[in-house]
């Protein structure tokens, strides 16, 4: 069964900023996205680890994940898959509340109090900050497939007019287009979508002076900095916003899917893989005695079910079998670059995103 759904209200707040930004704003969504799921269907996934250590209790049990804005759609079709499985597997009802913003904003409420069972963010530094509060353990990385990178994405380009003939990386700068990215204080597929930039120069021959200067002009230009990603589309497709958008591929996938029928860009010469992260919360898990059922959820996520879901919303998938499947909807990247190419995380995080970092600096011009 699909449990109550309700939603927090939300709101934007507008700052005022320095010259020559000041008349750029955050678009500021305060909460996020509440929803109960449980679940009824026909598909039957194979006896998890975590069931088979279950206690044979039957009470039921609640678990809340906590997720970056873009995901629900999968969300919202894979949860009531797991809990029909689990139900049949155990004879234990599961509901799963679900909480949905940006990767940074998530992970903070996470550790300002947010009892998450499970986070799945936008990035592995978010997890990494979590971890840091002492919420998970280390090694988290390990606990699940594929270093627990549960789905890839990469970067994609809209714009509102096709007759703009955008080629190159550099054309967003040299055309003075108003862009619409999300904010990357708060979203992480902003802080994808600033590093993407800058590697388009830093990484293809150019000075880190031409990658600064390239990236201050988009930043300059973008009129709105909307607070995640699904608020990003809603400026660009529903209140018409900006020439062109700069998202997550899956994000423009599943508006098209919607009905915006708007062609995209996928950069192949240079793009960076967005590697999405998923982990159990520690100490939630231990404190609420959810442990195996939060385990048992997060190795279903790995399963060809719900890793098809991924891939039909706009996910590129980290199962092969499936990846092959959807292969002639997700191009291939020439020169695919990832995180660990920046230094990784712990590097880029402070670098980039952190206060005084090369963000704050270029904002701040």
């Amino acid at each position: 069964m699909i449990g109550h759904q309700s939603e927090s209200n939300s709101s934007q707040d507008m700052f005022n900023f320095p010259q020559p930004l000041k008349f750029l704003a955050i678009a500021t969504i305060l909460g996020s996205t509440m929803v109960a799921c449980g679940g009824t269907s026909q598909t039957e996934a194979p006896q998890s680890q975590g069931a088979a250590e279950q206690t044979q209790s039957t009470k039921p049990v609640s678990l809340t994940l906590v997720s970056y804005a873009v995901t629900r759609s999968a969300y919202e079709k894979i949860i009531p898959l797991f809990a029909e499985s689990w139900k049949e597997q155990t004879g234990q009802t599961v509901t799963i509340e679900q909480s949905y913003g940006g990767s940074g904003s998530q992970t903070r409420a996470v550790i300002d109090g947010l009892q998450a069972d499970i986070v799945a963010l936008a990035l592995a530094s978010d997890i990494n900050q979590i971890e840091a509060a002492g919420l998970i353990e280390p090694g988290w990385e390990t606990e699940a497939p594929n270093n627990s990178i549960l789905t890839t994405s990469v970067i994609a380009i809209v714009p509102r007019d096709p007759n703009l003939q955008i080629t190159k990386w550099t054309d967003l700068a040299d055309k003075n287009l108003a862009v619409i990215t999300a904010n990357p204080k708060t979203s992480g597929g902003a802080r994808w979508n600033f590093l993407g930039l800058w590697g388009a120069i830093a990484q293809t021959g150019g000075t880190e002076a031409e990658a600064r200067a390239f990236v201050t002009k988009i930043y300059q230009n973008a009129p709105i900095l909307p607070k995640d990603a699904r608020g990003s589309s809603d400026v660009f497709y529903q209140q018409g916003q900006g020439d062109v958008l700069l998202n997550y591929e899956n994000e423009v996938v599943l508006a098209n899917l919607q009905g915006e029928n708007q062609p995209y860009i996928i950069p192949t010469d240079y793009n960076i893989s967005i590697d999405n992260p998923v982990a159990v919360v520690d100490k939630t898990v231990d404190d609420r005695n959810t442990r195996a059922v939060a385990e048992a959820f997060v190795e279903f996520l790995y399963t060809p079910e719900a890793q098809k879901i991924f891939a039909e919303v706009g996910f590129r998938s980290v199962d092969p079998t499936i990846a092959a499947a959807f292969s002639e909807q997700y191009p291939p990247i020439e020169n695919l670059v990832t995180i660990e190419d920046f230094g990784g995380w712990d590097q880029v995080q402070p670098e980039f995103f952190g206060d005084g970092g090369i963000f704050d600096q270029i904002f701040q011009q």
